[in-house]
């Protein structure tokens, strides 16, 4: 009989997202022996391998990505169906803010999977840097904020975000030029002021010569050649080279992401979110 345990499709697309075994038991809560003899009890079944295990990674075989796709289907419609009988009058709005370089790359996949689960929950998205968005968390302005740690800013802490130096493929040796163009957020930004630190530390000299509260902004001086942007790693577009300590540069503090809870967010759409906004970004 063909069965594909949901259980086991579950281990399938951890593996795959984290690229290692031991981590993938941990995100399922589940034993490293019991995932391996999972997956292995599943290729002998399908008589093909679905990873290839290397020294330090796993990645998916051809046939792998194949099952990959389904399986994160299947997982989705479990989901889905399960809200629908278990929570079918989760209603109301929820009001979330984000900094530019979060909301373009952290939150989509994660308020895309919320939205299938909780169809019934509207969510509106602030777009502010993450001091902004501070006071807007004590005054309730804001029921959730997934940001960057702030002065003011308090909430519990998700992961730390690695940050690069952001070029594009066309800038010839830029990172060589003294002073160093960077282009970078207005001043407040924790991620200005650790580009900023790092390269006074290091004694390099720079120029500011772009600020922009926009990271598209940014990344339109980089996509120019005409600056370096100190940015998130999760924020660079995948056609950018990232740049570090080969290229003579130093390295650059991660950010600290935390999730922020307003007074009036004790309800139970904003439980929900947060409980995925969590679940998802720690993995």
């Amino acid at each position: 009989m063909k069965t594909l345990d949901l259980d086991v499709m579950a281990m399938i697309v951890a593996v795959a997202d984290t690229g290692n075994i031991s981590r993938a038991a941990e995100v399922v809560h589940r034993s490293q022996s019991a995932v391996s003899m999972q997956i292995k009890t599943l290729e002998t079944a399908l008589g093909k391998p679905l990873f290839v295990r290397k020294p330090r990674s796993v990645i998916p075989t051809q046939d792998g990505e194949v099952l990959l796709t389904y399986a994160r289907r299947m997982l989705v419609l479990r989901d889905e169906a399960w809200a629908a009988v278990v929570r079918p009058d989760v209603t109301g709005r929820v009001v979330i803010g984000v900094p530019d370089d979060y909301a373009s790359s952290l939150l989509p996949s994660i308020l895309k999977k919320f939205s299938a689960t909780y169809p019934k929950v509207e969510i509106q998205v602030v777009g502010l840097p993450s001091p902004a968005l501070a006071p807007m968390v004590r005054d309730g302005s804001v029921d959730l904020v997934c940001a960057t740690r702030v002065k003011g800013l308090s909430g519990e802490f998700i992961r730390f975000e690695p940050m690069v130096w952001a070029a594009a493929p066309s800038a010839h040796d830029i990172w060589l030029e003294r002073p160093l163009p960077i282009a970078v957020f207005l001043p407040g930004s924790v991620a200005r002021e650790n580009a900023i630190r790092s390269l006074e530390r290091a004694r390099i000299p720079y120029r500011t010569s772009y600020e922009s509260p926009s990271l598209m902004g940014l990344l339109s001086m980089v996509q120019a050649g005409l600056a370096l942007a100190p940015l998130a790693r999760c924020a660079v577009p995948d056609q950018f080279n990232l740049l570090g300590q080969a290229q003579g540069l130093p390295d650059i503090r991660p950010l600290e992401v935390v999730l922020a809870r307003s007074a009036k967010s004790n309800r139970p759409p904003c439980d929900f979110l947060a409980e995925k906004i969590m679940s998802e970004l720690r993995r």
